[in-house]
């Protein structure tokens, strides 16, 4: 009796311990399995996405890439069409000659190849444009072009841009205003043998005030402004080339009387001026300082009034 005393009083002194310990470790030991599972689950999952990601990265790059590469082509095409003594080019600005000491060395020959050939969008910084209208001479950049040569340029970039993305029509608003004739024809050229194309055939609608076009249209219509109205009506095509020959010459008569006005204007004014320190002005000056300002006020007259012609 006495030994069991003794136990039990033992006993008693443990009577703080946990006696769910155990449970208790197993419980968490399978938790933390199940979170150890979960995290690898989770992290090869993040890896799969990261794969994917850089895939997609890859693949887009590849697109773009593809895309410039069939733009700049077209381009070389339809620049030759516009300017058959001339070339043009398309070029990707990158950031790659800046950063070539930067290549790792170790990476092999067609790793650095595929990445020059196919490189990261973030790479790129701008596209430049160069062109030659001769056979011989330098290439120009945009900025030293003028103003001429600039819509030349862009209309061959829209047309490069639809043979490689074909729409289905096209909006053009006096496209050829600042071409010379020789260019004019060319463009109406290219734009009837795209809209006549077998493969591709596009819808052009141009708004223009010279002949080239109107000759090559199917469809020819007139646009006039009255009373703050626009009206259109049809036209067949000898009367809108009729009506543009009429115009141009109208802008020739005026071009004429603007110069001679201006010249007139000019000797008027030296006249007066060496008049007002020497003498007044005699009878005859004043009637021809009065028809200088007639002339001048008949060509601001000459001068309102618009008319389009959509062909």
């Amino acid at each position: 009796m006495r030994e069991l005393e003794k136990t039990n009083k033992k006993l008693k002194s443990y009577s703080h311990v946990n006696k769910k310990a155990f449970d208790q470790f197993v419980n968490f030991n399978e938790q933390r399995e199940a979170l150890l599972k979960r995290k690898e689950e989770v992290d090869n999952g993040a890896k799969k996405v990261q794969e994917l990601i850089e895939s997609l990265d890859r693949q887009k790059d590849e697109a773009i890439n593809r895309t410039f590469r069939g733009v700049s082509a077209h381009f070389k095409d339809v620049f030759k069409e516009l300017v058959p003594n001339g070339a043009g080019e398309l070029i990707m600005k990158t950031s790659l000659d800046e950063d070539d000491e930067d290549i790792d060395e170790d990476l092999d020959e067609n790793e650095v190849i595929r990445r020059r050939q196919n490189p990261s969008v973030s790479k790129y910084i701008g596209i430049g444009i160069k062109v030659r209208f001769s056979n011989v001479g330098e290439n120009y950049l945009m900025s030293q072009l003028s103003g001429g040569q600039k819509s030349l340029v862009a209309m061959a970039l829209i047309f490069a841009i639809q043979r490689c993305d074909p729409a289905p029509f096209y909006l053009f608003d006096e496209l050829d205003q600042a071409l010379d004739s020789t260019y004019r024809k060319a463009v109406a050229g290219l734009i009837q043998r795209q809209a006549n194309s077998q493969e591709n055939p596009t819808q052009f609608i141009c708004s223009t005030f010279r002949p080239e076009i109107v000759a090559i249209s199917d469809h020819c219509y007139g646009i006039s402004h009255q009373d703050k109205v626009s009206n259109i009506y049809q036209l067949s095509k000898r009367d809108a080339l009729k009506f543009i020959a009429n115009l141009m010459n109208e802008e020739e008569a005026v071009g004429e009387v603007s110069s001679l006005a201006t010249s007139k204007a000019s000797r008027g004014s030296s006249l007066k001026k060496r008049k007002a320190i020497e003498a007044p002005p005699s009878e005859e000056e004043a009637e021809e300082e009065e028809e200088i300002d007639e002339e001048a006020e008949d060509e601001d007259e000459a001068s309102d009034g618009s008319v389009t012609v959509a062909a």
